[in-house]
């Protein structure tokens, strides 16, 4: 758990009251429905199903207790999880001892895009939960498939300055 983080938050965006705050085991069911409601996700394996419980809740406790990572997720005025992120801060040696932070896993509520939420949460991430954790660089990768992502994160103001790389074990 990220402790230099002041929440819940207030996210700046016209779809209404928004909220980001830290996740928690409740919110378990709802960040598993978002990750599955992605067609890439769920090709990898992100179904949602009772089989998999264990093993998100396991991931999830292994999240909320390291200190060096977080999960955020987005509420909306009725509660409602919308949207989601995790956040890991890895100290460095590149570009002169620089520690980045990680952001991993965005998803917004399939039947909440393009109205703002994601867009207001990476704002958040990059003006609010950067400086506060006193990171020089904020990173991601995304999916090559995922090209209407890419322009998104490009209007943020990121760069697709790398080509990353992943193996996949058993």
């Amino acid at each position: 758990m990220l402790a230099a983080l002041s929440l819940p938050a207030r996210l700046d965006t016209s779809p209404g009251d928004l909220t980001v705050r830290r996740a928690d085991p409740a919110d378990l069911p709802a960040i598993v429905s978002l990750l599955a409601d992605d067609p890439i996700s769920a090709a990898r394996g992100d179904r949602a199903t009772a089989a998999d419980t264990d093993a998100y809740r396991a991931g999830l406790d292994a999240v909320l207790t390291s200190p060096e990572n977080d999960l955020v997720v987005v509420i909306d005025g009725d509660e409602a999880v919308v949207g989601t992120l995790q956040l890991t801060v890895i100290p460095g040696m590149a570009r002169r001892g620089a520690t980045r932070l990680l952001v991993e896993a965005v998803r917004v509520s399939s039947a909440r895009r393009s109205v703002g939420i994601g867009g207001a949460l990476m704002t958040w991430v990059m003006n609010v939960a950067a400086p506060a954790l006193g990171v020089g660089l904020v990173q991601l990768t995304s999916d090559a498939a995922r090209v209407d992502a890419h322009r998104f994160y490009t209007r943020l103001g990121f760069a697709d300055s790398h080509v990353g790389f992943k193996y996949t074990i058993g």
